[in-house]
Formats: structure tokens, sequence, C-alpha cells
């Protein structure tokens, strides 16, 4: 009861101080006037203003009446109040509002007609998010289609009426559905008004339109269109506008208008005479096309580029090859009355401009033709002499030298590396180019653009301007030193410099190192911080410059080092400048010192001391730190023993931060620094130090792991009394970490390596029996805190494979002969006894495998026995290390075991996968070595033919040991097989078809092999079984296809136009099926794995042959990946969102088929996608990277302008699941970028 009545007391309150503004506002003063007006917005801002009806009245009545007020700040500040006041009024006195604003703007007072005008703007930019959003925009498009329909209505409220028309579609266009008819039936006749303004804002306001109206009306409208183009009247123009305008907005929904579109506007082109406006107008129409409409263009694309090249040379009314003071007399007199403000040709020039980078972002297939057609008259045109026209064309130029960097990286074989190659024509016309440039960079205003283009040329082909620096540097060192250059000029100069420097050899500057060096140096001391640190990046490159090499020591030398480093330190000592030049300062210092810190041996007392108080700062350790590493890697003799006393605390601290990168980093720091400064650091540095390590060691980060132990090795290696501590810290860390899953790779040879150095430290607490023990212990003594839970192993399965490598390493690198015995000895014993446990068995099994390959183990008689008895194992684990472990010690006597292992497989059948396995295992070790190589190569015909005959073995997993032998079989000694696998291509028998595809799989490597000329001839004929009437031979075909464009690209690039339609076709077969398990029926596609396979092979092919491929025909498979099932799908949101990096034109123009797809996926429930429990997850995750999909769509520039995409959008926001996904996609982004930066 008290709260109503206090409610009540703040509600009375309220209108009491309502009802004075509203007295207040009747003032005959209007500085009172204006005060109330303040004081009401700020009330109307209020959350809790609650208006009751009379004062609704009152107030819209109030304010309705100043708007038209005679002092111009009170009617402004009246509209200003029209926007809080609309969430604080019925919908019926909004309308009201509207009425009477839109009433006002007919009117012939000016003033009143501006405000209302205004009003309307504000009232539209709030009703945004509003309830009232559908109604209150229904009666403004209402009004203003009447108002637009009187004949006598004035141009100026006629311009006023199609903006406020234009905003409403743009932003409500999809609640005004019901007015879109009575619209385009106002608009259509003011396309013929007789005022261009009214012409031009009548096309926009078309725009708008077409983003959301109806398919009947949009033909309709186009129909009107296209008749007035096939029919021209003066008028023809505006259609031609309208006709642009709409392609711009909804070029997708006109593709099919094209054939008969295009052929007229390219007439109207033409034949325009002196209209350039009309010329203009119809380029630009073709640009949009080209844009818009790139799939249906693509007839008229060579037409296109004729017509661009043909009208961006047309200046009817200059004589570029006269000298320009003799044309400034002659041609004057010629024709006195001319003024250069008529000539419109130069809007020509720049639509053609435009039309061209169109056609190069949208066609980049059709690089080598643009190079031959294109390339020569855009440098002709260089010397353009409109300032604009010139900035774009060398836009377009700057266009195409970025499509081509980025077709660089596309691996070409080297018959496609032929005269017509686009890197090949570039290089052929980079004379033409600079000399084009030559002359531009005088211009002041032009210098800049040049200098981006120049900048993008050194990118693409690094080295190509070395002829040419006598021409470039005089420009940049005035760029870069003229006072009067903006920030801007300076800064693109910087950046070419240092671009060009980093491209180029160092002795091609040396003859301008003086002036270059006082350019730079004057930099670094402006006043714009940007300028600063563009200016200490170039210093990094030019101390290459100043000491190409160590040895490289002059008088000059010194006196450049000495001026650098004052300039650097100037800034390296100042505190308070901004944090991008703080650590672009010490970078550069750090580099400063690492090549000239004998030159500079005086001056480090002043600038190593620096370098301790930024690694005291949280905001610059990171980069100190790694300035740091580059002065510990320096090859030269730098005493830094004046900070390395305080230095190695600091950096023990940095181990216990959450910085990863500053983790890292200071591992590396702290290697280096072991490395050259051993004598300079003391035992009990290195021992507080070694305190750190131990929670460094863990299976959540091996990068970070691995770093530790190799530092740990370092350290035995430099300081071996520092080992007095590793037992009891960093010891037990690493025995608990090789017993993980994840332990291998890099980071298990650095486990190896830390095992090994504990040895030869030579500590008695780690000799070579004690590390043994500690590593096997868990293996012959099972702990629950060591055993893995709900397993018969003593250990995860991979911790057999971690501790036998480490055992192994032991026994070959750190054991003497006796212990090397005894330890092979031990193992075999553990092996025979039947009273060892599997996990005994599996572990003496792969640690005599380890070490059976770097030694002979033949003197053992009764190992091969014991091997072979392990076969008869109840274990899978043990049978599977004991084939590993027969190929192991192969190896290491061929001639004794390879022919045991060839005479199994043929007679023992039981044991026939297992043995295929251990053949598999000598090969690949074997084809490591070249000298293993010849060894094995006397064995070939035998073993290769053994392997033909299991070619056609009804058990796929022998069938596909059987094809990795094959495959690297045929690595060494190809001549001879790859004929003979061709042969066997076309079995009759599908699982000998099967294995030989599969075999090229593991043919195909990355490195460059002998095979690979003969292979790229013949490959075609492999893959050819992509269209294989048995379904798994064609599963096998996609996958050896993904594998060879994955490895090696180049083999498949000339087969790809044959091989691609196969690839298409198995995305679209279904095999589906039902198959019945008790009372329950469960659906199963046969197909589902090549079609998997197929996308694959799809996303790959995306990545390494994107110019050989039809983007629009791959996209509409993509489009049917996208209703397909979750695991498919998560390819295709990984092919869109690359595609949306390379080709986001085409991406825009299939934006409708690709939302309806991601819009079921966001509407499915969870278990409607993944039905089994266990798959929530998975469920959750594909929402997840459909949500990215959508992010990344939406950072395409005109993704904006596409309603769909827009309503999409609005609806994701307006759903509390998949705002909160949106949320959490964007954070995650955020997150990754800023790590990404860090590392960097």
């Amino acid at each position: 009861r008290i709260q109503i009545l206090f409610e009540g007391e703040v509600m009375s309150s309220y209108q009491y101080h309502i009802t004075s503004l509203l007295e207040k506002m009747s003032d005959t003063d209007k500085d009172f006037r204006f005060m109330a007006l303040t004081d009401l917005i700020t009330e109307l801002q209020k959350e809790s203003l609650t208006l009751d009806v009379d004062s609704e009245d009152k107030v819209c009545h109030r304010l309705m009446q100043l708007l038209g007020d005679k002092n111009g700040e009170v009617s402004n500040l009246a509209v200003k109040c029209l926007g809080p006041l609309v969430g604080k009024v019925k919908g019926s006195k909004v309308e009201g509002i509207v009425d009477t604003l839109g009433a006002n703007m007919l009117q012939s007072n000016d003033q009143l007609r501006d405000i209302s005008t205004m009003g309307l703007k504000m009232l539209i930019s709030e009703l945004h998010s509003s309830p009232l959003a559908a109604p209150v925009s229904l009666r403004i498009c209402s009004k203003l289609t009447a108002a637009l329909s009187y004949p006598q209505l004035e141009v100026q409220i006629q311009l006023e009426c199609l903006d406020i028309l234009s905003e409403v579609l743009h932003k409500f266009g999809s609640l005004v559905q019901s007015q879109h008819d009575r619209v385009q039936a106002a608009l259509l006749p003011l396309l013929i008004n007789t005022r261009v303004a009214v012409r031009k804002r009548t096309s926009v306001a078309i725009g708008c339109l077409v983003q959301t109206e109806s398919n009947v009306l949009f033909e309709e409208l186009l129909s009107h269109v296209m008749s007035n183009l096939m029919n021209p009247n003066k008028y023809v123009q505006s259609y031609i506008v309208c006709i642009n305008v709409i392609s711009r907005y909804a070029g997708h929904r006109f593709g099919d208008k094209l054939k008969k579109i295009v052929p007229k506007v390219a007439e109207f082109a033409q034949n325009a005479n002196e209209n350039d406006e009309l010329r203009e107008s119809a380029i630009q129409v073709l640009e949009s096309c080209v844009l818009w409409c790139s799939r249906e263009i693509q007839e008229f694309t060579s037409d296109i580029i004729d017509l661009s090249l043909q009208y961006i040379c047309y200046d009817p009314n200059y004589n570029y090859d006269a000298e320009e003071d003799e044309y400034d007399d002659d041609y004057l007199d010629e024709d006195e009355d001319y003024s250069d403000d008529e000539d419109m040709s130069w809007k020509v020039r720049r639509a053609c401009a435009k039309c061209l980078t169109a056609v190069i972002q949208a066609r980049p297939e059709l690089l080598s033709d643009i190079y031959s057609r294109v390339s020569p008259v855009l440098i002709s045109r260089f010397k353009e002499r409109e300032q604009s026209v010139k900035l774009d064309i060398f836009a377009t130029y700057s266009v195409l030298l970025r499509q081509t960097g980025t077709s660089k990286n596309i691996i070409v074989s080297d018959d496609e590396m032929t005269d017509i190659s686009p890197l090949t024509q570039l290089s052929s016309q980079v004379d033409a180019i600079v000399k084009g440039l030559q002359k531009q960079l005088t211009d002041k205003k032009a210098r800049q653009s040049c200098f981006n283009l120049l900048s993008d040329l050194v990118v693409v082909l690094p080295g190509c301007l070395s002829p040419y620096v006598d021409i470039l540097m005089p420009a940049l060192h005035s760029s870069i030193s003229d006072k009067t250059n903006s920030s801007n000029v300076k800064i693109s100069s910087l950046t070419f410099l240092r671009t060009l420097i980093t491209h180029h050899p160092a002795d091609v500057f040396s003859p301008y190192l003086p002036n270059t060096l006082s350019c730079v140096i004057g930099a670094i001391q402006d006043n714009f911080y940007k300028v600063i640190s563009e200016a200490l990046l170039v210093s990094e490159k030019l101390v290459g410059v100043i000491r190409p090499t160590l040895h490289h020591h002059t008088p000059a030398t010194q006196e450049h080092s000495l001026a650098l480093f004052n300039a650097t330190l100037y800034r390296l000592k100042e505190a308070d400048l901004d944090q991008e030049v703080k650590e672009r300062a010490i970078s550069c210092m750090g580099d400063l010192i690492c090549n000239m810190g004998d030159i500079l041996q005086p001056q480090l007392c002043i600038a190593l001391p620096l370098f301790l108080d930024r690694l005291r700062n949280e905001i610059t350790r990171l980069t100190t730190v790694k300035a740091l590493s580059v002065i510990a890697s320096s090859k030269l003799d730098i005493n830094v023993n004046i900070i390395l006393g305080e230095t190695f605390p600091l950096l023990g601290s940095f181990l216990r931060k959450t910085n990863r990168a500053l983790k890292l980093s200071t591992l590396d720091l702290l290697d280096k620094l072991l490395i050259k400064y051993t004598s300079s650091i003391s035992l009990d540095i290195i021992c507080d130090l070694i305190s750190e390590f131990p929670r460094l060691i863990s299976e959540s980060d091996l990068h970070l792991s691995q770093l530790t132990l190799q530092l740990v090795t370092r350290l035995s290696q430099t300081m071996p009394e520092a080992m007095e501590q590793i037992p009891e810290s960093v010891l037990p860390a690493a025995l608990t970490l090789i017993r993980s899953p994840l332990l291998q790779g890099s980071a298990l040879k650095a486990m190896s390596e830390f095992f090994c150095s504990l040895v030869k430290s030579g500590n008695p607490s780690l000799t070579f029996v004690k590390i043994v023990q500690h590593l096997t212990n868990p293996v012959y003594n099972p702990s629950p805190a060591t055993q893995p839970a709900n397993s018969p192993l003593s250990v995860h399965k991979q911790a057999f494979f971690s501790t036998s490598t480490c055992a192994a390493a032991l026994a070959i690198h750190c054991g003497t002969p006796a212990e090397h015995q005894s330890v092979v000895t031990k193992l075999l014993e553990d092996l025979k006894s039947s009273t060892k446990s599997d996990s005994v068995h599996l572990f003496a099994l792969l640690t005599l495998g380890e070490i059976g390959k770097y030694g002979d183990l033949s003197q053992h008689q009764d190992l091969q026995s014991a091997i072979m008895m392990s076969f008869n194992s109840s274990s899978e684990d043990v049978k599977s290390a004991a084939s590993y472990a027969l190929g192991s010690i192969s190896v290491g006597n061929l001639n004794l075991y390879l022919p045991y292992i060839l005479s199994e497989i043929q007679n023992n059948t039981k044991r026939q996968y297992l043995l295929l396995h251990s053949l598999k295992e000598v090969i690949t070790c074997m084809s490591e070595q070249e000298q293993s190589v010849t060894t094995l190569k006397s064995y070939v015909p035998d073993v290769w033919n053994l392997l033909v005959r299991y070619t056609d073995c009804p058990e796929e997993g022998s069938r596909n040991v059987v094809a990795e032998c094959m495959g690297k079989l045929m690595l060494i000694d190809h001549e001879c097989l790859l004929p003979k696998l061709m042969e066997y291509a076309g079995s009759t028998s599908p699982h000998a078809r099967s294995t030989v595809v599969t075999a090229i799989k593991y043919t195909v490597t990355e490195q460059p092999q002998p095979i690979d000329a003969m292979l790229r001839v013949h490959i075609g004929k492999f893959l050819s079984l992509i269209d294989d009437p048995d379904l798994n031979v064609r599963r096998q075909a996609l996958v050896a296809l993904n594998s060879t464009a994955h490895n090696k690209p180049i083999l498949i690039r000339d087969h790809l136009e044959e091989i691609l339609p196969r690839v298409y076709k198995e995305t679209t077969i279904k095999l589906k099926r039902e198959v019945e398990m008790g009372p329950f029926k469960y659906p199963v596609d046969d197909a589902l794995d090549n079609r998997k396979a197929a996308y694959e092979c799809m996303y790959t092919i995306l990545q390494s042959c994107i110019d050989k491929l039809n983007i629009f025909h791959f996209l509409d498979h993509v489009e049917l990946g996208l209703k397909d099932v979750p695991d498919i799908k998560m390819l295709t949101y990984l092919m869109i969102l690359r595609l949306i990096n390379l080709n986001p034109n085409a991406i825009i123009l299939k934006l409708d088929s690709i939302i309806d797809p991601l819009r079921e996926t966001f509407q499915s429930k969870l278990k409607d996608i993944c039905p089994i429990g266990q798959e929530v997850e998975k469920a959750y995750e594909l929402k997840k990277n459909a949500m990215r999909t959508v992010v990344a769509l939406s950072k395409i520039p005109d993704a904006e302008k596409h309603p769909t995409f827009v309503d999409f959008m609005k609806k994701i926001r307006a759903n509390k699941e998949t705002d909160r996904l949106l949320e959490e996609v964007l954070r995650s982004n955020q997150k990754n970028q800023e790590e990404s930066t860090m590392e960097y």
C-alpha cells in the first residue's frame, strides 16, 4: 500500500512538472520556450516517466505548434523532442504526429517544411526497434505516396518526399509490403520528370523498393523499364540509371534478363555521341552486372572488356602527345569559349576503370587474358590528366596485382609456367609500369597511390624493381622528408620503402644509404605516432643494409649505426609514447644490438638497462623478451652481463603468468641465454629457475612442455651441476607426462632427449639403471595412481609407445654395451615368460622393436621365435605389437628376417594380416634413407609379386596394408612398377581396383619424388575410377584424389576438367535403405561415405586449385551439402568461409540459397540433428559453426544491402537462443584475434 502511494506521488510530481513545462512552452519569451523544451527532452529520456492521456494530448499538440515557431532554435529543439516522445505516447498519437508532419511538408512555408522533414526522419530513426514500426511506417508510406502522386507538387517537396520514402523502404521495406504496389505506381512516372534531381532520387527509391518487393511487382518494374530501353526516348538515361540502381540492390534477381539488357546497354554506350553522362550510366550498369550477375554475364565479359578499354582512353578534348605549354596556347586559341568544366568525359573514363576492376575481381581465372589485353592499356593511362580518374586507374591496377598475388600461391607445373602465365606476363611489363609511374612520382597528389601500387608489385614479384631503384629513391626521400606532406603520404612512403628493402638485396640500396638514413631518422623524430612507428619498422630493415654481413665493418658503417642507435634510443627512453611506438622502438633496438653490438659496445651500458626497465613493465615485457631473444641469438660477442643477474628472476616470474605467449617467449630466451652466457650465470639463479619448471610440464599444453624439456636438456649440457634438483622437481612431472595418451611427435622426441640428457649429465641419482627403472615402473608395478580406469593394461596404450621409445633411446644412446645387452636380455626374458602380464609383453615387444631398428639383434637366436609366439596372444594389442616388433628388427638385419616374413605370409594364412603389417614396417623404415633403399631394392621384385597376389583379398584391412606397401615400393622403383600397377587398374575384380587406387594415395607425398613426372601423365587413369560401378572403388578413388590434391596438387591440375564432373556427380548420390535391429528400424545411406569423401575433395581442391574451378558450378554442389548430414554441412561451412575471402561476390549471388539451409539448422532442435544422446554436443557444434558462417557472411560489404540476409539477422537477434549463440561466436572470434596478435 505504501508502494502504491509512493508511486502515485511520483506520478503526480511528474504530471506537475510536465504541466509547468507546457506553460513555459507557451511563453512569449523565446528563451523560456527554449529552456522548457530542453527540460522536456531530459524528462522524456527518463525510463520512469509515464504520461497520462491528457498530458499526451497537450504535449503532442504543443510540440506540433512549436514546429512552426518563428525562432529557428526553438523549432529545431521541438524536432529533437519527437524522438524520445515516440516511446512515451500511444500509437494513435504518433500517427497523428505523422499526419501533421506530412501536411506541413506540403506547405509553402520553407522553414516549416524543412522542420517537418527533419521530424519525419527523426521518427523513422526512432522506430527501428519500436513496436509501432509497422503501423507508423505504413502511415508515413501512405502519406508520401499520396503526396508524390500530386501532379503539381513542387520540386523541393518531391525531393524531400523521395528521400524520406527511400529511408522508409530501406529500413521497413518488409513491413510496408501492402503499400508496395502503390509506391511503385507513384515512382514510375517520376522517372520521366523534367528535373534530373527528381529522376535520380526516384531511381534510388526504386532501388530500396526492389530489395523487398514481390516477384510479381519486380517483373512489372523490369518490364516497364526494359520496354522504355527498347524504345528509347529523351529520358533513356533515367531508365539506364534505374537499371544500374536495380542491379546494385537486387542484381541477384534479374540475372536471367541480362541477354536482353546487356547488348542494349552496350549499344547506348557506343552510340551516346557527346552525351557522356549517358555513356557513364551505361558503363556503370555493366559494372554492376559483372559484380552481381557474374554467372549470367560470363558470355558478355569479353565485350565488356573491349568496351571499357575503348572508353578508358576516351578524352576528346585533350591531346596527350602534345607538350603541355604548346597545347595550352594552341588549343585555347581554337575555341576560346570552351571551358574544362563542360568536359564530362572524365566520368566515362572513371566508370571504365571501375568496370575493369569489377571484371578483375569477379573473373580471376581470366588473369592471363587480362594481362595481355587490359594491363598495357591501364599502364598507358597512368598519364591520365584528371586526378580522381588517375587514382581509380592506379586502384584498378593494384587490384590486378593483388589478384595475381592470390593466384601466385597456387602451385603450378613447369608446363603452366609458360609465356602466357600471369606472373611471366607481369614480369615483362615491369619496365612499362615503372616508366608509366616515373612522371607521376613528381605529382605530390598522386605519389601516395604510386607507392601503394609499387608495394603491391614488389610483393607479387620480389626483386623486380632492382634496376629502377635510382628512379624511386629520390621520390621516396622527397616524400618522407618534405614537411608539407601529410602524415598519410609519409606513412605510405615509409611502408613502400620497407617493402622495397624487404624484397630486394641489400647492396641495391647501399649507394642511397646516407640520404635514406637521414630521411628515416627524421621520420623517427616526427610528432605523429604512426609515422614514428612506421619509421622504426623501416629502421629494422635498414640494419641489414647498413651491415649486410658481420664482416662488413667500415667507418661509414659505424657512423650510420651510431646515428640510427641514437634516434632509436631517444624513442626508447620516452615513457609517455603510444604503445605501438614503444614496442617498435624495443624491437628496433634489439635488431640493432644483434647486428651491430660490437660496433655499439660503448653504448650498450645505456641501452641494456632500458631493456630491464621495459621487462618490469607489464605492457612492454613480451616485446622486450622477444627483443632480448634476438640479441641472445646474435653471432656477435655481445656482453649483457650488466643486466643478466636481474633478468633471470624476472624471467622466472614470467613462467608463473597466465600469458601463454609470454611463457613461450621466455623459455625461448632462457634457452638462448644458456647457450651463449653459461659462464655468466650463477648456480643459485638456475636452481631458482628450475623450481618453476614442473608446473609447465603438462599434457594441457604439449608445446610448452616440449620447450621446457628442451630447456632442461640444454641445462644438463651446459650446467650439469644444476641437475641435483631434477629428481625431486622436473623428473616426477616428466614421468607423469609420459603416461599421457596425448604425448607424441616433437613433444615425445623432446621427452626422449630429456631422459638421455639426464643419464649423460653424470649425476649419481640419474644413472642409466635408475632412469630405466623410473620409466618402466608403471608398466611392471601398476598402481591405482598410474593405471587408467577400467583398463586391463597398466598404462594407456599410447603410453606404451612413449615409454618404449624413451627406453630404447636410453639403451641405444646412453647405455654401455653391457647395459644395452642386459636391457635386451631382460626384455626377451619378459617376452618369453608366460607369467608376465600382457602389459609387460606389450612393452617388451615395442621396446625390442625400437632397439632393433638401430642395431642387429640376430645374435639373440630365440628372439624371432619369441616374437612369433606373441602372434598367438589373446590380446589384440600384443599381437599388433608383435607385428611391429618383427618388422622393426628386420630393419637391423634385412637378409635374415625379410625372407622369413615373405615365407610366413604365403604359408601362414591365419597370421597374414599381422605379417603384412610387419612387411609394411620394413618397407616404411627402409625407405627413409638412401643406403637402406639400395639394400631393399634387390628384394623389390619378390615383394611386389607377393603383394600382387593379395590385391584381391576379401578383407579390406589386408588390402589397405597391401596398397600401402605397393605405394611405397613404387617410390623405390617407379619405372618398373608403375606400368604394372596401371595394368591392374583395369582388373575385373573390384577389390583389386580398390587396392590399386589406394596404392596411389601412398605414392603421392609432399616431398618431390622421381615418380612425380611419370605419375602426372598417368594419374588420370587411376582417378578415372571415381566413375567405377563399384561403390567402394569410387570411395577409395575419391580418397586418393583428396590426398593428391592436398600433398601434390600439381599432379591433378591437368586432369581436373575431367575429374570434377565425376566428383560433383558423387555429391548427388544417395542409397538409402532400412536396417532392422530387433523391433527397431534404422535408416542407412550406403553412399554417405562417398559423399563425405567427395566434399572433402572439393574442400581440398578449393584450397589448392581454385583457379581451375568454375566457381558457380562448385557453389551449386555446396548448396546441396548445406542440406545434407551434419558432417557434410560442416565441410560446406568451411568452404563458404574460404570463398568469402576469395570471391565474396559469388557468395552474395548465392546468398538466398545459402541462408535457407542455415535457417533450418538454427530452427532444428539438437535431438533432431543428432538423435543419439552422446552426439548432442556435436549438434551444438554444428550450430556454432553455422553461426560462424553467418558472422563471416555479415562482414561481406554488400551483405547489409541484401534484404533476405538483413531479415535473417534480425530474426537471429530476436531469438534468445540464436542471439546468445551469436554473441558467443563474436566473443570467441575476438579472443582468437587477440591471441593471434599476442602470438605475433
